[in-house]
């Protein structure tokens, strides 16, 4: 296939299909930064997804989601014994990191490659490969990983979602169903949304039938972040990329991951189920002021949706993060705010906003449910309706005054 400086037949199907590729990752959790930083296990604190982050070798803090691997490492890991060149196999109970790296420049085009790591199928926390291409047209990281997903779960549906464009800037994604059932997503757009840089990250996730899950990521930089770019694009094509994730060694290497080993049964408090993203969206909408149309929403599967209202002065998004479970860095996130006579601790913040946008503001209300289920409600109000573009706007279509009562609504509670 030609380099990307044309149009194949596959992504002329691009753009038509951007509109029925599922709703976003990304979401502007600045509110909610603190919180993550102590409690660490905060996934939904997606500063770009936030969709790669958990790579170790390179750090793949894309659109395409965290690849968080599944593996736990056993008392005495097996290492193929595999003779070079040769193929693994389901016997061999183990893919060597550098198994994975020969596989992988297997497939590559022409070219030379340096700065090779790489983790096997039994190394801790799963199978990745990671190196710099050069093909004469400039430097550039490419990154695999290997993981193996629970079918049907909101994992898979989350990696195979392009994301929404009114919160994440790219160039073109497409999700495609394979003829043998598995999910395919190509995705081309930038490592920062807001352009302050010109790197671009292109990747492709496909997901098979029993769960499979293999990402293969590339940028026209010789690393992810901190380095110039090197060439005008990435050196892999569409068809490259779709080719190269379908090959089927993959599958055995995802096959190969051990089994995690199960938790204690020490007794835990469970914590209440995260709320659907349609639930949080449905209650947006309800408690919003009459005179607001709305003119667009969207969703995560859980804890998140926003709108973008118009009150006839402009488009205004208003974004709402719901969590459980954040009583105990309440002295950390509320410090000088304000209590309430039952107990509720509140917050407000005005800033400036987190995005590329020029002038952009973003007005906070951050509530707290006295409890030992520390139920969070966390609702932001920006004067333009994208926060990748400039402001539209002198300031949000809500005021404080409003943001502060639909985040203490009751209607929260029934989540």
């Amino acid at each position: 296939m030609p380099q990307e400086h044309g149009r194949d037949a596959f992504e002329d199907r691009l753009s038509a299909a951007l509109r029925d590729a599922g709703d976003g990752f990304e979401t502007d959790r600045g509110a909610l930064v603190a919180a993550g930083r102590v409690r660490g296990r905060r996934a939904l604190l997606r500063r770009r997804t936030a969709v790669v982050g958990g790579v170790a070798g390179v750090a793949l803090a894309g659109v395409g989601g965290a690849l968080v691997l599944p593996a736990d490492e056993p008392a005495g890991p097996t290492r193929s014994s595999v003779a070079a060149g040769g193929t693994p196999t389901a016997a061999t109970a183990a893919y060597s990191g550098d198994d994975l790296l020969r596989e992988l420049k297997a497939r590559l085009p022409k070219g030379v490659t340096r700065q090779e790591e790489a983790r096997g199928t039994h190394d801790r926390p799963g199978p990745t490969a990671t190196l710099v291409f050069d093909d004469s047209a400039g430097a550039a990281a490419i990154s695999l990983g290997v993981e193996r997903l629970r079918p049907g779960s909101d994992r898979i549906r989350d990696v195979v979602k392009c994301p929404d464009q009114n919160l994440t800037a790219y160039d073109e994604c497409v999700t495609d169903r394979l003829a043998d059932g598995s999910l395919l997503r190509l995705y081309r757009g930038y490592e920062y949304p807001d352009r302050r840089a010109d790197t671009r990250f292109w990747s492709a996730d496909l997901v098979t039938a029993e769960g499979h899950h293999v990402t293969l990521s590339e940028w026209n930089s010789p690393a992810q972040k901190g380095a110039p770019v090197s060439r005008d694009e990435p050196p892999l094509t569409t068809a490259q990329l779709r080719e190269i994730v379908g090959a089927d060694v993959w599958r055995q290497v995802a096959d190969a991951i051990p089994e995690p080993r199960k938790p204690s049964a020490a007794p835990s408090a469970e914590r209440p189920r995260a709320a659907s993203g349609k639930a949080v969206a449905d209650t947006l909408a309800r408690l919003l002021p009459r005179k607001l149309n709305v003119v667009a929403r969207g969703a995560q599967e859980s804890e998140y949706a926003y709108v973008v209202v118009d009150d006839g002065r402009g488009a205004s998004l208003v974004q709402v993060n719901v969590q459980h479970g954040m009583a105990d860095v309440a002295g950390e996130l509320y410090a000088g705010g304000e209590t309430l006579p039952d107990g509720t601790r509140v917050a407000t913040r005005q800033s400036p906003g987190e995005k590329g946008g020029s002038g952009v503001v973003m007005w906070t209300a951050d509530t707290l449910r006295a409890g030992p289920d520390g139920f969070r409600v966390v609702i932001s109000a920006f004067n333009t309706g994208d926060q990748n573009k400039d402001a539209t706007r002198d300031a949000p279509a809500l005021t404080m005054d409003q943001l502060r009562k639909i985040a203490l609504s009751e209607e929260w509670d029934a989540l």
